[in-house]
């Protein structure tokens, strides 16, 4: 998998996401057309897919039980950044910013970032014990969603900047109340 997204990637650079075909990836890749989507549902995806997901998890219900959800959770996502090596950290900023100035992307990345406030509602329900309609949990998850897409999008605009104090100084933020 991260092999494919490594030629896409180079693919997208030498000739722009829109003129690079899935053909092309999984020729670069040395697979076949058919291994490709066994990988991924869509070229969109190829950019929007990782797997951080059961890292987090894992990570957020190793927490100690008497911290918030919020800390828990910003607890874990920052110790799933921290993780990343330099060339990781590298493929992610190229990502964001290729997906953050494709308009199909940023449209698919947002319908990707409504899966990750469900999986944010399911691990806060455990950690609370609250039912899944529950508006305050919903509006939890649904602002660290924000926050997540936030970050991204200023850091898109800002690759010099450090993700890792980025996403630390808005998660604290909503701790705080987003005080402006």
């Amino acid at each position: 998998m991260a092999s494919i997204q490594l030629h896409a990637l180079q693919l997208f650079r030498q000739y722009g996401y829109k003129a690079t075909t899935v053909e092309q990836i999984a020729e670069a890749a040395e697979i076949s057309y058919s291994t490709f989507f066994r990988y991924f549902s869509t070229k969109e995806d190829v950019l929007l897919i990782d797997n951080y997901d059961p890292l987090l998890v894992a990570s957020f219900e190793s927490q100690p039980a008497h911290l918030t959800p919020l800390m828990a959770l910003r607890n874990a996502m920052l110790s799933g950044a921290k993780e990343m090596t330099p060339q990781e950290l590298s493929t992610m900023r190229e990502r964001n910013e290729l997906v953050m100035s494709v308009p199909e992307l940023r449209a698919a990345m947002i319908n990707n970032m409504v899966s990750m406030m469900d999986l944010i509602i399911e691990l806060t329900c455990r950690r609370t014990g609250r039912e899944r309609d529950d508006l305050a949990v919903r509006a939890f998850a649904g602002a660290v969603t924000g926050v997540n897409i936030s970050v991204m999008q200023y850091y898109a605009e800002h690759p010099e900047a450090d993700f890792l104090a980025l996403l630390e100084e808005a998660l604290n933020k909503l701790e705080a109340g987003l005080p402006l």
